[in-house]
């Protein structure tokens, strides 16, 4: 960081603290040039993440959606909340580190249907059926091969 003062690139820090609005830290600097002392705030960047839904509208990305269809897949299965959670968390580290500004909820859905196939079988089969909408009962039963062939 450079020095306001003398524009030195020699500083370090003193002192570190959450800022009051807990969404950056506050640090006080010290010169080691001119020994004078200056405040910085460092704050995480965000990109906001658009999805592109399939009849091509755009929104923002919004968590509880992902936390929602697996909740329902879920329903009246074994798995905890905590599984769930971790899932959703999974699925959203997965999304973030692509590093893009605009994600195509298809590779949403099949993300998360890679991860309810690891969870449990008929979460990932419910899942299955409303993602990939399908049409008739051999559409589902090929699905249902397909994951059994695995």
């Amino acid at each position: 960081m450079k020095c306001p003062f003398c524009g030195s690139d020699n500083t370090r820090v003193i002192d570190s603290r959450p800022a009051d609005d807990n969404n950056s830290i506050r640090r006080r600097r010290l010169c080691d040039e001119c020994n004078k002392r200056f405040t910085t705030y460092e704050k995480v960047e965000t990109i906001p993440l658009i999805i592109i839904k399939k009849d091509n509208n755009r929104e923002q990305y919004d968590r509880t959606k992902i936390e929602g269809g697996i909740l329902r897949s879920c329903h009246k299965r074994p798995v905890s909340v905590d599984q769930i959670t971790r899932v959703v968390d999974e699925v959203e580290t997965e999304i973030f580190s692509r590093e893009e500004k605009e994600v195509p909820s298809t590779v949403i859905g099949e993300i998360v249907m890679d991860k309810l196939k690891d969870l449990d079988p008929v979460a990932y089969v419910r899942f299955a059926s409303v993602y990939r909408e399908f049409k008739d009962v051999n559409t589902f039963m090929n699905e249902l091969k397909k994951m059994l062939d695995n």
